[in-house]
This record gives C-alpha cells, structure tokens and sequence, in this order.
C-alpha cells in the first residue's frame, strides 16, 4: 500500500507540474484525447498499463 501512495503521489506532481508550466498544451492534448477513437484510446491504454506493469516488475526484481 505504501508503494501504491508513493506512486500516486508522483502522478499527482508530475500532472501538476505539466499544469502549471504547460497548461494551453495541456488543453491541447485533453481536446485532442476527447477526439479519438473509442478504440484508439483502448489501445493506448491497455499499452501504456502493461508497459507500467512491466516497467515495476523489472524495478522489483532486477537489482541494477
């Protein structure tokens, strides 16, 4: 649970530091997101999630 709040918190900076430095690019991108394909952003999801997944359980596993 601890890690869950600790990454969680990161989200939350990293959004609010692209809010605050980049917010009409934001708009942007949150306009251009309400335009695509239902289909496109299934993809895109489900890509970024299993990239996430795998991107923790290396960190986890693998001591560099």
């Amino acid at each position: 649970m601890h890690d869950l709040m600790a990454a969680f918190g990161l989200l939350l900076a990293i959004e609010g530091i692209c809010f605050a430095a980049f917010p009409s690019a934001v708009k942007k991108a949150a306009a251009d997101m309400a335009a695509a394909p239902v289909d496109m952003m299934r993809l895109v999801g489900i890509t970024a999630a299993a990239v996430g997944v795998g991107l923790v359980w290396l960190m986890r596993n693998h001591v560099w």
